[in-house]
């Protein structure tokens, strides 16, 4: 199986269960429960431990949430195109080209129409880019170029949103945020933009694995088109158990 650079630095995307353990359905009807809260663990499962049963029943949900929390439209639909990215890529490594054509075009499609419904929403913003950063070398050639094109984009929205607080983040979101940044800076030829990221991620990231790759970048800035600066940190197990177990208290 090939080895996924992981997702991403939403502020619900901090944390994804081991898929390996059995898992309760999500409850679903808990309002407290934010969406991505309830869907990550299901979805994640198949991109860290292929276990499609529960990004399957990850998908079905996504559909059950679309119908009881419509407020929430444009978030759902950036998790579902998530999961229409993800079949395609396998699609694509089974040797499936219209497969792979028809899910990928299914996938931009829903990206833009969460755009279309919440066109200033940061969760879609996190979404999309984390998804390219995970999944654009993973595509066939011919796509990388424009999907790394796309999670830059996204990260500038991002940015937007967290950079007058990048300081206050945990550790976690500011070195998903600066690193995503950055390597999608270099993925797309903006080399002097990428260096000043990792700039900032030596300057705010203090003795974690982020500065640590970020000075390799800048001592050999050729081995940045190859290494990975995001999904360094971050990813333990559990968290719709400790928030229901928050809310049952």
């Amino acid at each position: 199986m090939h080895r996924l650079k992981k997702v991403l630095f939403l502020l619900a995307f901090v944390t994804v269960a081991a898929a390996q353990t059995p898992s309760p359905d999500p409850p679903l009807a808990e309002s407290r429960i934010s969406v991505s809260t309830l869907l990550r663990e299901d979805i994640f499962s198949g991109f860290l431990a292929d276990d499609m049963e529960r990004f399957a029943r990850g998908e079905k949900n996504v559909d059950i949430l679309l119908s009881q929390r419509p407020a929430e439209k444009s978030t759902l639909l950036a998790w579902k195109a998530l999961t229409r990215l993800y079949r395609a890529i396998r699609a694509n490594d089974a040797k499936q080209p219209a497969e792979f054509q028809r899910l990928y075009k299914q996938a931009l499609d829903l990206f833009d129409e969460a755009a279309q419904a919440g066109p200033n929403n940061p969760g879609l913003a996190a979404i999309r880019g984390g998804t390219f950063v995970v999944l654009a070398d993973r595509l066939p050639k011919e796509y990388r170029a424009d999907a790394w094109a796309k999670a830059y984009e996204s990260y500038l929205a991002l940015w937007k949103f967290q950079a007058p607080a990048v300081n206050q983040l945990p550790v976690h979101l500011r070195g998903e945020l600066l690193g995503g940044l950055a390597q999608s800076a270099q993925r797309t030829g903006r080399k002097e933009e990428a260096a000043e990221y990792a700039d900032k991620i030596i300057s705010v990231l203090h003795d974690t694995p982020y500065e640590s790759i970020a000075k390799k970048w800048k001592a050999n800035p050729e081995s940045a088109a190859t290494a990975s600066i995001t999904c360094l940190t971050c990813h333990d197990a559990g968290r719709l158990s400790a928030r229901l177990a928050t809310l049952n208290k």
